[in-house]
């Protein structure tokens, strides 16, 4: 890795306007270092995004509050005077930019500058009078780079065209770059040199004085091509090297086969003592290293919370990592169904042959153990068909493993977007899905004995069994609701795309934002768009804003997927049209509950005509054409899909 220097962005409240800056390495072979290099904001009331929605689209960012004199501390980077956030890899360029986020009551006044930049997480030290600058010294916010040879693989790159697309030279070795697409190269054992010149890498002669080798000072050293070999000299046994018996003179006085054979028995017995007490030494650790990390997540809580339902069917069982490892043949790479930003999924068949999905978290917070546990308590008690059934889990491991019942054909997303799923889905199946989909939201929202908050409502998080039965799944950013509240403050978690846009400048938590981010998925199922896509123009790369400004334009069958239209009652997809402006309304409190979204949709499916009967088909031709007050149900319509699409709006920028 390099270090290097970039520019930083920043924002004055004395200044007209605020300095943002890019930074791009896209005609290099560098890349900034996801592992090393940390998104940096400065500053107290401070928003700071970053983005690049050229091939990544990605845009990320953090919230800098100064809540007292005392809450900002050197070195400290938590959100107090300094947040950061990691970054993706394979990121060349990026755009960094600075505004004000909403204030708070209680805040301790606001810093006269804010700064947002890349750096080094070993070498930049965040200072408390940072706060208080009007500028930065750029000398003392270093970055870390990664480069790499090429777009290819080092497999690609050698059978493809050698002479013109593989740079290694002779006696060398190739590594895939781990930070985006290329290659690097290094010599192999026993030799040195530049592995990029035709040359290659030359022999090491590690007999030459000042070459560390290991013959004794009795043998010769002699130098073969990538290592060398040691000599006894005539007169003398032994294989010459320092760390075992060395050049041993032969005296004669015992015959050669009776030493060898004494001694290799002797070594035999030695080591087997030896495997036996390092075995057990090892096996011990192990049980008392599996004690530890069951205690330290909270196994002997579960444990207490299981037995108070002792009787109960259906609650969370506590898995051995015994049990786990023979279920997944050891987390063997052929049994991941997936991977994303919470953990990796596997999937495993338990000894009584149920097969199942166990996923492995990235991370695990610990100061969140009691909460985890809580959590893992009630989600096992949910019993509704269309949500994924959490089975258990196994604390024997560092991070928590969790064990879910196994849903055959994949997520929504694959149905509706793949190639190989285009037709296997009609738009009768996609109304149902989502009507499934928002009575199991709403069951969680409102009618277990636990409220419980989602966050992350995606297509990629609603997988189809063999009839396309909708089971909502991934609940590892979900949070149990307070009863008597009902919001709460939380880092800003989601998928972009899909995210709450009030919830995200708020950090205020709710059910409607699992609300709108179900309209997204309404949208998806209607136009068949990704909820991201650089191939709509600028201003409608947010499906959410691509549909709203259509239906304030009357263009709805202009975006709706072929299918849909084909297979679809216009009156019913109207009425879907209509719910789905109703979820992506820019305040939470406008939107519906997701009950009264689930009702709706149930009352669409089992019953198209009745909703709209209302509607004779002349006014229905007209929203075809010229602008319609239908599309936006009511006189104040029209200035809520304004102000949805130019907060959505915001956001994608």
């Amino acid at each position: 890795m390099i270090e290097g220097r970039q520019s930083y962005a920043s924002y004055c409240s004395t200044s007209s306007g605020s300095n943002n800056t890019s930074f791009s390495f896209n005609v290099s072979p560098f890349r900034f270092s996801a592992n090393r290099s940390r998104f940096t904001a400065i500053g107290c009331n401070t928003l700071a995004t970053i983005s690049e929605l050229q091939e990544l689209a990605f845009v990320s960012g953090c919230l800098s509050f100064c809540t007292n004199g005392t809450s900002v501390e050197d070195g400290s980077c938590d959100g107090m005077g300094c947040c950061q956030n990691n970054i993706p890899k394979g990121l060349q360029r990026f755009n960094a930019g600075l505004s004000n986020a909403v204030s708070l009551n209680g805040s301790w006044g606001n810093s006269s500058c804010s700064f947002a930049f890349l750096a080094a997480v070993d070498s930049f030290s965040f200072k408390m009078s940072d706060v208080y600058r009007n500028s930065l010294d750029r000398t003392s916010i270093p970055v870390a780079v990664d480069w790499a040879i090429g777009n290819l693989t080092c497999d690609e790159a050698a059978s493809v065209d050698p002479t013109k697309y593989y740079s290694c030279g002779p006696h060398t070795k190739c590594s895939n770059s781990t930070n985006g697409p290329g290659y690097r190269c290094y010599c192999k054992d026993g030799f040195e040199g530049n592995p990029y010149l035709s040359t290659g890498c030359q022999d090491i002669d590690e007999c030459k004085e000042g070459y560390n080798n290991s013959c004794v000072m009795e043998a010769m050293c002699h130098n073969t091509f990538g290592s060398y070999e040691c000599i006894c000299p005539k007169n003398h046994h032994g294989d010459g090297l320092e760390n075992r018996e060395g050049c041993m003179h032969n005296t004669g006085a015992v015959p050669l086969v009776a030493i060898i054979a004494g001694t290799g028995l002797g070594i035999i017995f030695l080591f087997a003592c030896i495997f036996l007490v390092y075995w057990a030494i090892k096996r011990r650790r192990l049980i008392r290293l599996r004690e530890k990390f069951f205690e330290q997540n909270g196994g002997l809580l579960l444990r207490q919370h299981i037995a108070t339902h002792k009787g109960v069917a259906d609650i969370a069982k506590i898995f051995s990592v015994d049990d786990i490892k023979k279920a997944t043949n050891n987390f063997d790479e052929s049994q991941i169904l997936g991977q994303g930003g919470y953990g990796t999924v596997y999937k495993g068949i338990l000894s009584d042959q149920r097969v199942v999905a166990i996923k492995k978290s990235k991370i695990v917070d610990q100061s969140q153990i009691i909460q985890f546990i809580n959590e893992v308590d009630i989600l096992s008690q949910i019993n509704h068909r269309n949500v994924v059934k959490l089975l258990g889990c196994c604390l024997e491991t560092e991070v928590p493993l969790l064990v879910y019942e196994f849903i055959s054909s994949g997520t929504l997303y694959e149905h509706i977007h793949e190639e190989n799923h285009a037709t296997s889905i009609s738009w009768k199946d996609r109304l149902r899905v989502g009507a499934e989909t928002a009575g199991a939201l709403a069951y969680l929202h409102s009618a277990h004995s636990i409220p419980v908050l989602h966050r992350d409502v995606k297509s990629t998080n609603i997988l189809l069994d063999d009839n396309y039965t909708a089971k909502v799944s991934d609940f590892g950013a979900s949070r149990l609701a307070p009863m008597d509240r009902i919001q709460m403050t939380t880092l800003v978690q989601g998928t972009y795309g899909y995210l709450d846009p009030e919830g995200f400048f708020t950090g205020q938590l709710t059910d409607k934002s699992d609300v709108y981010s179900f309209g997204v998925v309404l949208a998806e199922l209607l136009t068949g768009e990704n909820p991201i896509s650089s191939e709509r123009a600028e201003e409608h790369r947010s499906l959410a804003m691509y549909f709203i400004s259509s239906m304030a334009n009357n263009n709805l069958f202009g975006i709706l997927d072929d299918k849909v239209v084909k297979e679809g009652n216009r009156e019913q997809l109207l009425g879907v049209a209509n719910l789905v402006m109703k979820c992506l309304k820019a305040k939470g409190e406008e939107r519906p509950t997701m009950k009264e979204v689930a009702a709706e949709l149930e009352a669409l499916r089992m019953s198209p005509q009745h909703q709209w009967k209302q509607v004779n088909h002349m006014e229905t031709d007209y929203l075809l054409g010229e602008p319609s007050a239908l599309l936006v149900g009511d006189s104040g319509g029209q200035e809520s899909v304004e102000s949805s699409f130019m907060l959505g709006l915001q956001i994608a920028r």
